[in-house]
């Protein structure tokens, strides 16, 4: 069965086979999309307290996505450089990449659950918590946080799943896990009456489930990486060259924290708890568009990474090729429903009037730079299929980092009003920043593709 997988990789159409490995990444995507976000709908509905409920949970997000990006740093910078050993024909290489992630996830995992245990309410306060919303993300965390290991070993291990070709089966993992919490959610919110601690619950057990899942697919036959126990001992060069990668990554979903902060303390300085909740919508919703197109992007990464390691440089431009003309096409579809149609994507999160008549204002400009985003989330990962350490990493440091943060914090200062100034933030930094994406990759293009990959890859893997 690997085989055929390999074969298809350097033969089939390459339209074909993006559709054919992106279809169920991007229906994954979309139920993981959904899985994130199905606990902030219910939680919205919740009689009485919906709506600071809501905010509490949203509140939470940021500390949600440092763990999520752990995830990332490990597991998505491992699977593209086992998929790129795969190509050169190196398996032994590409299963020691595989246990040396698993023993890092695992590590990871035990330090983030102590850590954000001890400092959990500081940080809930910082990112925007009020005496009001406190109570409820501290009961949505004080479950979650349990579950760290499941969401570490199903996210960052799965991606060494879909790696292999296998998408179909990466694709089981987020529909076990989400079937199931759509299924437990108004079961331990509303009939057990636990609230935002049932809505976590819910998404813990459903995470160890997917992690299950994975676990078992790793340790068969089924496809040609397997976990063995000669590999789970994390060696310092092979990490560096895997946390080199996933670096990028991990920079995109960690700094969403931090952005998450600098918008929930301005919008809370500034306009309060419904601005903070307006937020938070608006947070949700760009994560359930933006996780379709990512499903392009991962659809297509093993393709790239596999012909760049057998050095079938054709392949690798046609398929970077198909590659951004489905992300820009997603990108521009979303942008549509968001600019011209707001309000049905915001009622799925909330019926409060007060709430739903700000984020359908606001979320219009919100949006604006989306249509652009496309383009840098395919030649970002298009840069992290070849092993492209430094120029990734500089383009996830650019938004959010030198633009985002800066301009949410600055931009209220001269202009009015400043709740405003704090939402137009994000269409400046993504349009600057898809733009400096273009011109790089428009420069580092031929280079990274008229030479042979190796000696490129090794010196910036060492990065």
């Amino acid at each position: 069965m690997q085989k055929q997988n390999d074969s298809r990789f350097a033969t089939d159409s390459i339209p074909h086979l993006i559709l054919s490995l992106s279809t169920p990444a991007i229906a994954a995507q979309l139920i993981n999309a959904l899985y994130n976000v199905v606990d902030r709908i219910y939680i919205g509905r919740i009689p009485e307290v919906g709506t600071l409920a809501f905010t509490g949970v949203s509140v939470t997000f940021p500390i949600i996505m440092i763990v999520s990006a752990f995830a990332a740093l490990i597991g998505y910078g491992g699977a593209p450089l086992a998929s790129i050993r795969m190509g050169e024909g190196k398996l032994e290489e590409a299963e020691q990449m595989l246990g040396n992630c698993f023993a890092m996830l695992c590590t990871v995992s035990v330090l983030l659950t102590t850590i954000l245990f001890l400092f959990q309410t500081p940080l809930l306060l910082l990112f925007g918590a009020s005496a009001d919303t406190l109570p409820f993300a501290q009961g949505y965390l004080n479950i979650y946080l349990w579950g760290t290991l499941g969401v570490q070993i199903s996210l960052g291990m799965n991606s060494f799943i879909s790696a292999q070709g296998f998408a179909k089966t990466a694709m089981g993992t987020v529909c076990i896990g989400a079937a199931l919490n759509i299924l437990l959610d108004p079961i331990l919110i509303f009939g057990f009456g636990m609230g935002v601690r049932g809505a976590a619950l819910a998404t813990i057990l459903s995470q160890m489930v997917s992690a299950v899942w994975v676990l078992k697919f790793l340790l068969s036959e089924r496809g040609k990486l397997r976990l063995q126990r000669k590999y789970l001992r994390i060696r310092p060069a092979i990490a560096a060259s895997a946390l080199a990668l996933g670096l990028s990554p991990f920079i995109m979903q960690s700094t969403e924290s931090l952005v998450q902060i600098s918008f929930n303390k301005s919008l809370q300085a500034y306009g309060g708890d419904l601005y903070v909740g307006a937020m938070g919508i608006m947070s949700s919703i760009m994560q359930f568009f933006m996780m379709p197109i990512q499903g392009f992007a991962q659809g297509a990464q093993p393709i790239i990474s596999y012909n760049y390691g057998a050095q079938n440089f054709s392949r690798v431009k046609a398929a970077i090729r198909y590659m951004t003309i489905f992300c820009v096409g997603g990108a521009t579809l979303f942008w549509i429903i968001t600019i011209f149609f707001p309000a049905i994507p915001v009622r799925l999160f909330s019926n409060d009037p007060a709430v739903v008549t700000l984020a359908c204002s606001t979320m219009r400009i919100f949006f604006l730079g989306m249509l652009l985003m496309g383009f840098q989330m395919a030649f970002q990962q298009s840069f992290i299929a070849l092993g492209q350490a430094k120029v990734s990493i500089l383009i996830a440091v650019l938004r959010k980092l030198v633009l985002l943060i800066p301009l949410v914090l600055l931009l209220p200062q001269i202009i009015s009003p400043k709740t405003m100034a704090v939402i137009i933030a994000e269409p400046i930094a993504d349009a600057t920043a898809a733009t400096t994406c273009c011109i790089l990759f428009a420069i580092k293009y031929k280079k990274l593709l008229c030479q042979p990959p190796k000696n490129e890859r090794e010196t910036d893997s060492t990065t």
